[in-house]
């Protein structure tokens, strides 16, 4: 683990690929499945850690009863969901476990995408990821198949709400990673919400299919086609 990359070097910075900003335009329904390819960055003191994002779930606006937001619910935990699209959004679940999220869409039009499962790029990364959770990892899904331990993972906490995630200088980013179109994508119901009624079973989860970092899988799960531009 000797690698440590150097938030003073412009060059490196500049070289950089974010993410599209148009991505962040959308609704999370529409940016969830876009979402999965892209490599999600986290700059810790110990370096940077790389990883794919494999598994999204969208929270599509006040309409949904799964949403924190439901109903246009402006509270000091929601608050952020209600910003222009681009930010993150971390909240604790249980007292004890962040969920990372990325805000879409327009002002005051509360989507979010809940990133569930990434993969690291590097064996540093892994490496890296494994000592941050203090585990010993059986299987991959151990190591950041889920919100909580993708969280642990890579050291994200509340203080990194409302975190612009377009600044590779700030302390997590999104970059550009594979081409969604190329990928083999199913979806499924999200995990964890009958309370949100009708909602519960939509399809709003989304996954590369084959994947071993992936939280759970849905021996229902369809195929997804991204819709032709």
């Amino acid at each position: 683990m000797e690698r440590k990359d150097n938030a003073g070097d412009r060059e490196t910075l500049s070289s950089r690929k974010l993410l599209s900003p148009h991505i962040y335009k959308l609704t999370a329904l529409q940016a969830a499945p876009l979402l999965l390819g892209q490599h999600l960055v986290r700059r810790t003191e110990d370096g940077e850690i790389r990883c794919r994002i494999v598994e999204t779930e969208s929270y599509g606006g006040s309409e949904d009863k799964g949403s924190h937001a439901y109903g246009g619910r402006r509270t000091a935990r929601t608050e952020v969901m209600f910003r222009t699209g681009g930010v993150a959004y971390v909240y604790l679940i249980y007292g004890m476990y962040n969920c990372v999220n990325v805000v879409t869409a327009a002002k005051d039009d509360p989507h979010a995408v809940l990133i569930r499962a990434v993969e690291p790029l590097t064996g540093y990364d892994e490496g890296q990821m494994a000592a941050y959770r203090g585990i010993t990892v059986k299987k991959p899904s151990d190591l950041s198949g889920g919100p909580g331990k993708l969280c642990r993972a890579l050291r994200i906490d509340k203080s990194l709400n409302g975190c612009p995630l377009n600044d590779p200088a700030g302390p997590l980013w999104l970059e550009q990673g594979d081409l969604p179109d190329a990928l083999d994508i199913v979806q499924a119901p999200r995990i964890n919400i009958s309370y949100a009624e009708e909602y519960a079973q939509l399809p709003w989860r989304f996954y590369l299919r084959g994947n071993p970092y992936v939280s759970v899988l849905d021996r229902q799960a369809q195929p997804f086609r991204l819709p032709k531009v």
